[in-house]
């Protein structure tokens, strides 16, 4: 199991958030939540190179193991009010793609109305990639 050190980044930290919340909304029977940031998938992926640092920031975050799994969709971002209680409003590195392009109109939108509309193509979930009951998120069309 490697033990590989992961230099801290704007994208790791929201990717802690999110398997913060991750693990909240499991432990409520909620559906998994989407990853609908290509910038931190992208730091998720790399993460995932290091199975044995994946593991340990998994179960810091979140307080278990969580794997990453395909899971593509569209549609309203239904874990933004819940991030938004514990941190604040999303910041600018959820609507930047892996190039570090920010998508200004889906920024613009979201603090206009407080809600995101976006295709996500992955979502975490708990052990080893199996169900472990975890509820994929819903596709929905806006």
């Amino acid at each position: 199991m490697s033990t590989a050190t992961i230099k801290p980044s704007a994208e790791l930290d929201e990717l802690g958030k999110f398997f913060t919340i991750a693990a909240r909304q499991i432990d409520a029977g909620q559906t998994a939540p989407q990853m609908f940031s290509a910038a931190i998938d992208a730091a998720w992926h790399a993460l995932a190179a290091a199975p044995g640092a994946h593991e340990a920031f998994t179960l810091q975050h979140a307080g278990r193991k969580l794997t990453h799994v395909e899971s593509a969709g569209n549609g309203f971002i239904s874990w933004v009010s819940a991030y938004e209680e514990a941190y604040g409003p999303l910041p600018e590195i959820w609507f930047t793609d892996a190039n570090g392009t920010v998508n200004t109109e889906a920024l613009g939108r979201y603090r206009d109305t407080g809600e995101v509309y976006a295709e996500w193509d992955c979502s975490p979930a708990g052990g080893d990639g199996d169900d472990d009951g975890v509820m994929a998120p819903e596709k929905t069309t806006r």
